[in-house]
């Protein structure tokens, strides 16, 4: 693989990481959405993930290739120490290991915050079929995660139902009293 920089996005990434989220959307059930969002509803995406949490990107030879995001598990103060994250890779740089690498920096990321918790949220087919394949559980399962839950039929789309898992990832000791999760502080463009 070529050499990859990972780095924090800002918002003049947004089109380009749209562009990437625009092929899952339209042509995968990896994501659940049906619809693309607008420039607007995503930049909007991600200056809420920055208040708090990493958005980064991978860029090989100065094009954005991937980007991967994390946010809050549930969203109640008892979960702080828990993050969900995400991940899209652009279709023609999948299984170049660019995910490992964007993964791994997000991991380091939240670790420093203080994150104890990684959960993946992951569409999963009953059958694997041109829309959705395991492959994405397998990549969680390659980086550590472990399955931990499983809704049956509980996601419908292109004519047809799917199931969902969530997977996860301990990073850190689960002391008796935990350190305040602390924010993110990457500023727009930074590299890791």
């Amino acid at each position: 693989m070529k050499e990859v920089k990972i780095r924090s996005v800002s918002m003049e990434d947004a089109q380009r990481l749209l562009d990437i989220y625009a092929y899952y959307v339209e042509n995968t059930a990896i994501t659940f959405e049906y619809e693309v969002p607008s420039l607007d509803a995503f930049q909007a995406r991600i200056a809420a993930t920055l208040k708090k949490y990493p958005f980064l990107a991978a860029e090989i030879e100065g094009k954005t290739a991937g980007y991967t995001y994390a946010g809050p598990f549930v969203g109640r103060a008892a979960y702080d120490w828990s993050a969900e994250t995400t991940i899209y890779v652009a279709a023609e740089q999948r299984k170049r290991g660019l995910g490992k690498a964007l993964y791994k920096a997000l991991a380091e990321c939240l670790a420093a915050m203080g994150v104890l918790n990684l959960y993946a949220c992951i569409g999963y087919p009953e059958t694997e079929d041109a829309y959705l394949t395991g492959n994405s559980a397998a990549f969680h399962a390659h980086m550590g995660f472990s399955q931990v839950g499983r809704f049956h039929k509980c996601g419908y789309k292109f004519g047809r139902w799917y199931d969902m898992i969530w997977m996860e990832k301990i990073i850190g000791e689960h002391g008796e009293i935990p350190s305040a999760v602390r924010k993110g502080m990457w500023m727009p463009g930074t590299i890791l």
